[in-house]
């Protein structure tokens, strides 16, 4: 156990998971202080420390759309106050929420450090914002002004670096991968899963999506995929989550008749483990516009489970990357849905198969676990 530093850090994130629990975590064994600035903490797992102290601020809101602005920018404006006047002496790491805030670097004195997860304002293009609308470049050129000031910079994948190099220099950039909410393979078999005992899933093979149903998301690519293989009943589409896009492909999924494609709400925490096990074939779906700059949580999750995955993202894309690298999952455009179709056939035809990605799976998540979060400490102490 190497010794603590006599520093201080606060770290910001609006809405903590387990990710920004490791990190804090991870800071409180070399850092004399830590304090976390949050609206509201989420635990999958790992405790947060009893002695980091956390500073409570305005809770982050999904919807509507307005409620979330303002969630944003009051809790901008209480991380500002805070760090003003009551932590000058600190130094500041900013964690994912507000997307805006690490934007603070700009307007305050401290050491001040980021890991950059999903890259704003190129986030924007699922709108069809163009690089010529003025917000975008107005958050461009300031990015290009925050970026140099940040004492360390992080990111999680190559091609998110390679992304962020249109605002600061790719040297400067430190690239960390980050990890999964599960440590081990504790996937659950289909007879003794509560869930799949509870669906009467028991003899299906089960493509799912869990996860935000939102703008990135573009979770009908699941129901133009049902449509294809409606006529294998043993294949069952299963989508689980929450979001704006929701009613309209439930609407969707009526309107065709597709009684192969089902909904369920986010599971509890206690049945997540259950529900994830349940799945044969888990789904990661990004639009292409955003897919180089940002690689879901539920991708490691899914590696640690043991489960195959079908990724839809762009060529040049962290999910292709990892794809052809660890050979556990296929990565297809959305132009390829019938390609993606068949390969859901064929692994579902397949039983060596599936025993082929799932062990390829496990492997890869490997380089995925908690240790990393170490990793970000050390490189922020001493990078190479």
């Amino acid at each position: 156990m190497r010794s603590k530093t006599d520093r201080k850090i606060v770290i910001l994130n609006q809405a903590v998971n387990y990710l920004t629990i490791g990190f804090a975590n991870a800071f409180n064994t070399r850092f004399d202080e830590v304090v976390l600035i949050t609206g509201s903490v989420h635990t999958q797992g790992e405790v947060l420390d009893d002695d980091i102290q956390v500073e409570w601020i305005r809770r982050w809101q999904e919807r509507p759309a307005l409620n979330k602005l303002l969630s944003y920018l009051s809790a901008l404006v209480q991380m500002w106050w805070l760090l003003l006047f009551k932590y000058r002496r600190h130094e500041v790491f900013f964690v994912s929420v507000p997307p805006m805030g690490y934007l603070l670097n700009l307007l305050l004195p401290h050491r001040f450090s980021a890991v950059i997860w999903d890259v704003f304002p190129d986030a924007f293009k699922i709108t069809g914002m163009s690089e010529r609308h003025l917000l975008y470049r107005i958050w461009a050129r300031l990015n290009r002004r925050s970026f140099r000031r940040m004492y360390r910079l992080f990111t999680i994948s190559d091609y998110m670096a390679d992304l962020m190099s249109r605002y600061v220099d790719r040297k400067s950039l430190i690239v960390q991968p980050i990890w999964s909410i599960f440590q081990a393979n504790e996937r659950v078999s289909k007879n003794e899963n509560p869930f799949v005992q509870e669906h009467a899933l028991a003899d299906k093979f089960i493509v799912q999506y869990s996860g935000n149903i939102g703008l990135s998301h573009k979770v009908e690519l699941m129901v133009e995929l049902a449509k294809i293989l409606r006529d294998h009943n043993n294949i069952l589409f299963q989508i689980i989550g929450r979001g704006p896009r929701k009613p309209t492909l439930e609407r969707l999924v009526v309107q065709e008749r597709l009684p192969n494609c089902t909904f369920l709400p986010f599971q509890p925490d206690e049945m997540f483990p259950y529900s994830l096990s349940a799945a044969d074939l888990g789904v990661v779906i990004l639009d292409e516009e955003v897919s180089k700059g940002s690689v879901p949580s539920k991708s490691y999750n899914l590696m640690s489970y043991g489960i195959p995955s079908l990724y839809f993202a762009a060529a040049d894309s962290q999910l292709q990357a990892y794809s052809d690298a660890y050979g556990h999952a296929r990565c297809f455009r959305a132009v390829d849905l019938g390609k993606a179709a068949d390969f859901i056939l064929e692994l579902s035809q397949k039983p060596n198969l599936q025993k082929d990605m799932a062990q390829k799976a496990e492997a890869a998540s490997l380089n995925f676990r908690r240790e990393n979060a170490n990793y970000f400490v050390q490189q922020y102490l001493n990078p190479n």
